[in-house]
């Protein structure tokens, strides 16, 4: 099982790999073995997800979720890796934000705000050559 939060797990059934050859340094190694990781998820076709979550998933993420990973030269980190980017994308998208509540600037703030603006003007006039005229 795949736990993503406390009320989503998805069973590794549910989840396609595929495996191909990675680029990028490892020799012989790299040109003979297949360890670029690639795991899919059909959010669509789930069985495992709340109707809810379902739809949150589908309206952040579409119908399909996948995760790569091709940074360790073993196939065996590579879909561990795979997996957590799988679960950490997942998750952030399953997880219900608080809405935003407008509030007034206070006094004070409004006070730093008008005096470091002085202060800078202040410092900008300072820096101007003096007039010749006067």
């Amino acid at each position: 099982m795949l736990v993503v939060s406390r009320s989503c797990s998805i069973p590794m059934s549910e989840l396609r790999w595929r495996f191909s050859r990675s680029g990028g340094p490892g020799g012989q190694h790299a040109n003979t073995s297949d360890t670029r990781v690639e795991v899919l998820f059909d959010i669509a076709g789930s069985t495992s997800l709340g109707p809810r979550q379902r739809q949150r998933l589908l309206e952040k993420l579409g119908a399909e979720v996948r995760a790569v990973a091709s940074d360790e030269r073993s196939q065996t980190r590579n879909r561990a890796l795979a997996l957590d980017r799988l679960r950490d994308r997942l998750a952030s998208a399953l997880r219900v934000e608080k809405p935003r509540t407008a509030t007034r600037p206070t006094r004070a703030s409004q006070t730093r705000r008008i005096e470091s603006k002085r202060k800078r003007g202040e410092t900008k006039r300072l820096r101007r050559p003096a007039d010749l005229g006067e």
